[in-house]
């Protein structure tokens, strides 16, 4: 019964496909707006107390600055340092004045304005895995990063709208670290036309990287500096430690008007304590200190708040990720960033070894938490494995998926009269279908999400076609993908304005990378 009655259905939609072109289906995942209300796990006055211990610890323990710059730039501000220990206790009155010059607004330039994103409560922004030293897919296996590999996962990136930024996948670790910078920035400029990442190495690399961003973009030096054209993540060494490179980062981007998404990696029961409210406190004082020597070095600089706490398995000591003190402590960072009024960054990924249902599921609990909580950008949305040891092609294909059924659910649903149908529900007598009714014909195409790599046939079909698992389904649409890349606009004329500054930076020896 049910084959005949899709038997008509086909045939009548070949009839309106010869009377009129067909319509398809073009959801717009470039620009999302977080339609889901924020999920509190803290109430006001924890919040409030969280909030004030964290100054507390600023004030009274300090936070350790390995940076001679650094602690002169906290000094300028009145806080306390203490040249042998290395010790920046900072008093709340700093805090409260770097709070108020931070921006809560922040416009990212992309290459295409039509890539451009806003950087406020309420929007989000996804972000493949970043930061993996290993690749890993189902035809070579896994192994160390190289510059190819980054360029595929640039290239993949920059073939789904619902990934919205480039990052640092992987390490290119073919390139020598001195010139690694000069590769990474050119495969991001000529093969996509999103934001930018620019690693926080050390002063020379990120003037190098910011001046391949003008050459690329047509910006002068002012266009640049007032405007947001590329980030990078700061990480601090939990605990309250500032390193050399992370410091010179915040600073260096910051004097350049660059943002910085400030990042402390909370790992409740190992860097951290072990409960989620210790945790986050700990979080907020040092992410608060990274923002703090950011507006110190230029006020108004541009910022994110990050979060990325979670915690350890108590057993071996290797960090989860996805699981419910994961999402709390996601959600708790959401309560603190609305507190403070800032943008912010969650972290999504899995600690699973292998694209499994466990690399799943930690995924997508990850990805539930930064939603309900209400993250500016969510960080390791596709792809991340093995706690961030590894990027897999396949689960950044199977991730994606999961991206787009995200934006299919901020998409406003419309209950006007046409919509609810009475029309459709009358002409229908009980016991009939709705596949052939006017209201379900002139929908059709284009009513339902379409998946991407999702197997929706039934079990007979699925055999005859092979059989395939998700994962290896995946390994077909990232070869696909690849195969149908496009490049963007002024791909060859961005190179060629490149190549004469890369290669005279690389002849002059290029530039150390700061540890």
């Amino acid at each position: 019964m049910i084959d005949d009655v899709l038997r008509q259905v086909r045939r009548e939609r070949r009839r309106g496909s010869e009377a009129a072109p067909p319509v398809t289906r073009q959801p717009n995942y470039r620009n999302l707006r977080n339609s889901f209300l924020p999920q509190p796990v803290f109430s006001t006055d924890e919040i409030e107390n969280i909030h004030e211990t964290a100054l507390r610890v600023l004030e009274n323990l300090g936070v350790k600055v390995l940076l001679p710059d650094a602690r002169k730039i906290y000094a300028t501000a009145g806080a306390l340092v203490d040249e042998e220990t290395f010790m920046v206790r900072i008093g709340r009155d700093i805090v409260k004045a770097a709070l108020a010059s931070a921006p809560t607004r922040i416009h990212a330039h992309a290459g295409d304005t039509r890539r451009d994103l806003m950087f406020e409560l309420g929007n989000m922004a996804f972000l493949a895995g970043s930061g993996a030293p290993n690749v890993t897919d189902l035809d070579r296996g896994r192994r160390a990063g190289s510059l190819a590999d980054f360029e595929q996962l640039t290239k993949l990136v920059q073939s789904f709208d619902v990934l919205h930024m480039q990052g640092p996948y992987v390490e290119a670790q073919d390139v020598d670290v001195r010139n690694r910078h000069y590769a990474v920035s050119r495969v991001q400029l000529t093969q996509s036309d999103k934001f930018p990442f620019v690693y926080a190495r050390g002063t020379p690399q990120a003037e190098d990287a910011f001046e391949m961003i003008r050459l690329a973009r047509g910006l002068s030096d002012d266009e640049f500096l007032n405007g947001a054209h590329c980030y990078t993540v700061i990480n601090t060494n939990s605990p309250r430690q500032l390193d050399i490179p992370m410091a010179q980062g915040i600073i260096d981007f910051a004097r350049a008007g660059q943002i910085s998404v400030i990042t402390p990696f909370c790992l409740a029961g190992a860097m951290a304590p072990i409960s989620i409210a210790g945790a986050l406190t700990l979080q907020h004082a040092e992410a608060l200190a990274g923002i703090v020597l950011a507006q110190i070095s230029r006020p108004g600089a541009p910022v994110v708040y990050g979060s990325f706490s979670s915690n350890v398995d108590m057993k071996s000591g290797a960090p989860a990720f996805g699981t419910p003190e994961h999402v709390r402590a996601t959600l708790g960072a959401g309560q603190l960033a609305r507190f403070l009024g800032l943008p912010w960054r969650s972290g999504g990924g899995s600690a699973s070894n292998i694209s499994d249902a466990q690399a799943a599921h930690e995924t997508q609990f990850a990805l539930w938490g930064s939603v309900l909580a209400g993250a500016t950008i969510c960080i390791h949305a596709a792809g991340w494995m093995e706690g961030g040891l590894s990027v897999s092609f396949e689960k950044l294909i199977t991730d994606i998926e999961a991206l787009q059924t995200i934006a299919e659910l901020f998409a406003p649903v419309s209950g006007s009269d046409a919509e609810i149908g009475y029309d459709a529900i009358a002409d229908v007598q009980p016991g009939g279908h709705f596949f052939s009714t006017a209201h379900t014909m002139e929908r059709y195409r284009t009513a339902f999400y379409q998946p991407l790599v999702a197997d929706l046939s039934n079990f007979g079909n699925w055999t005859e076609a092979g059989s395939k698992t998700a994962t290896e389904r995946a390994n077909t649409v990232w070869k696909r993908t690849l195969d149908n890349y496009q490049p963007i606009a002024r791909a060859d004329e961005i190179s060629a304005i490149l190549e004469p500054f890369i290669a005279r930076r690389m002849s002059e020896g290029g530039a150390e990378a700061v540890s």
